[in-house]
């Protein structure tokens, strides 16, 4: 199995939730009161399990696909079902929220919430995500703008399908490139900074993700694209050896492949 959690969550209604997630408040409330705003993270996470029944807390998960695998914890599950995400931020930001929805899809989990404790009073925000990894596993793929001729191009597009035909889509972007690392650097070992040339000669070197020694990848997660992304990726390419990019968007029902020459 390519998720394997390691408690059986039972997967809520929203209804169910809901009044979790106003019991688990409650003390949330209780204990910023008492403590204040001031500490991490984990010191609320812990007197909330120290005060109701059923808390667990960094609950694993592991993913797995081929050689590669990555362990990844959740900061809160209340009796098998109630996921909570803590927060010790000047605000709660979409990263957060991203952050929350990648849990709930590798639990298979419709509702959490995000509990931020380093403002003067608790934030808290629910995060709902109606899909399941089980049906985002086939998405349809573009490929109008893609070079197959390009190096390491069917490379790249081969292990990214197998990838998310065995995860899905709607995971943190970091998963699938962390794992396209592992498996290019599987096929031959890539030096992963490559050098910057400006009017001066060499600047510096900085750190890109390779399929081969002359093209790099790059992964989003955009529902409109910017226009004037390919401009950007060419000028990146003009001040490095870089031949190419091997671009992907993902969106759950959608991946668009696209080559960027230099």
């Amino acid at each position: 199995m390519p998720i394997v959690p390691s408690i059986n969550a039972s997967r809520l209604s929203q209804k169910e939730f809901g009044g979790l997630a106003y019991e688990v408040m409650d003390h949330v409330f209780a204990i910023h009161n008492d403590f204040g705003r001031f500490f991490d993270e984990k010191i609320y996470k812990k007197e909330l399990a120290a005060r109701m029944k059923g808390v667990q807390l960094e609950v694993f998960v592991d993913v797995v696909h081929g050689t590669f695998s990555k362990r990844y914890f959740a900061d809160v599950i209340v009796r098998d079902g109630g996921l909570f995400e803590f927060k010790a931020a000047d605000a709660i930001h979409p990263k957060h929220r991203g952050q929350t929805i990648h849990y709930l899809l590798l639990f298979d989990l419709a509702h959490g919430k995000i509990i931020n404790v380093r403002t003067d009073e608790v934030k808290h925000e629910f995060v709902n995500c109606h899909g399941r990894l089980a049906d985002l596993r086939n998405p349809n793929i573009i490929d109008k703008a893609w070079d197959r001729t390009t190096p390491g191009a069917e490379s790249f597009r081969d292990t990214l399908a197998a990838l998310i035909h065995d995860l899905g889509t709607g995971l943190d972007l970091a998963l699938y490139e962390e794992a396209l690392e592992h498996f290019f650097n599987a096929i031959q070992p890539l030096v992963s900074c490559v050098p910057v040339f400006g009017e001066g000669g060499h600047l510096a070197d900085q750190r890109k993700r390779l399929v081969t020694p002359e093209s790099a990848f790059k992964l989003t997660a955009l529902s409109d694209p910017p226009d004037n992304l390919h401009a950007h990726a060419r000028k990146l390419l003009r001040h490095t050896p870089l031949k190419a990019i091997h671009w992907a968007n993902l969106t759950h029902d959608q991946i668009t492949l696209t080559t960027i020459h230099s």
